[in-house]
C-alpha cells in the first residue's frame, strides 16, 4: 500500500492545514506501518506551471523538438503521474487562497491530468481511469464557506471534488478547519475541532 501526501500552504509552521494533513497520515502510518508514504512539499519544491513544451511531454499539441529543460520537466509530470497511479491513498493539505486552491497545487494537478493516463476521451465524453483511490484533504479557509451566504464563492473544495471526480477518484473526504481568520479565539476552536474530527474519522477507517 501506498500513501501519497501533499503539502499546499505557504505558512510552514504556521500552517493549519499541514498540521492537519500530518496528523492523517501518522494515523494512516499507525494503522499501516508497513506501507509506504511518497511526501511532496509543494511549496519547498514548486512544480513549474504548464507551458506549451512541457504539456507537449503528454499532450499532442504539435511540437517535437525540446531543449534539456523541458525534457526534465517531461521526466518530472512521468514521475508526477507514476505516483498519483501507484498511490491507494492521496492525503492533500489544501488551504483557501482567494478562494480556491494554491497555484502550487494547482500546479500539481495540470501535470497528473493527463489523457490516456488519467482519464480518457469518448465518443460518450471524458471517462477518468485513476478510480480506486480514496483521496483525503485537509481543507483550511478564513471565513466560513461550508455554509452561509459564502458558500457560493468556494471554489476549493468544489474544485478538488470535480477534479478528482473527473480523474475516476470519487473517494473524497474533507476535513475541514473554517473562520481561521477570525480571531485567535475562534482559530484555536476551529483547529482543535478539526483536529478531533481528524482523529475520528481515522478510528473510523481503522475499523472499516
Amino acid at each position: 500500500m501506498q500513501l501519497l501526501h501533499l503539502d499546499s500552504s505557504i505558512l510552514g509552521d504556521a500552517s493549519a492545514s499541514r498540521g492537519m494533513s500530518a496528523a492523517i497520515v501518522d494515523a494512516f502510518r499507525r494503522q499501516n506501518p508497513q506501507a509506504t508514504v511518497v511526501y511532496r512539499d509543494l511549496i519547498a519544491d514548486p512544480i513549474p506551471h504548464l507551458d506549451g513544451p512541457i504539456a507537449a511531454g503528454f499532450r499532442p499539441i504539435g511540437a517535437s523538438e525540446f531543449d534539456q529543460a523541458a525534457l526534465a520537466e517531461h521526466a518530472r509530470s512521468e514521475a508526477l503521474v507514476k505516483e498519483l497511479l501507484t498511490s491507494d491513498v492521496i492525503v492533500i493539505g489544501a488551504p483557501m487562497y482567494n478562494f480556491s486552491v494554491a497555484s502550487q497545487l494547482k500546479a500539481w494537478i495540470d501535470r497528473v491530468t493527463q489523457p490516456g493516463r488519467t482519464f480518457q476521451y469518448t465518443s460518450q465524453g471524458p471517462v477518468g481511469l485513476a478510480n480506486g483511490k480514496k483521496v483525503v484533504i485537509a481543507s483550511t479557509r478564513g471565513g466560513m464557506y461550508s455554509e452561509g451566504p459564502a458558500m457560493a464563492m468556494d471554489f476549493q473544495e468544489a474544485y478538488l471534488k470535480a477534479m478528482f471526480g473527473f480523474l475516476g477518484i470519487t473517494d473524497v473526504h474533507f476535513l475541514r478547519a473554517e473562520q481561521l481568520s477570525k480571531g485567535a479565539e475562534l482559530r484555536d476552536l476551529s483547529i482543535r475541532a478539526a483536529h478531533a474530527a481528524v482523529a475520528a474519522f481515522t478510528d473510523e477507517l481503522a475499523l472499516a
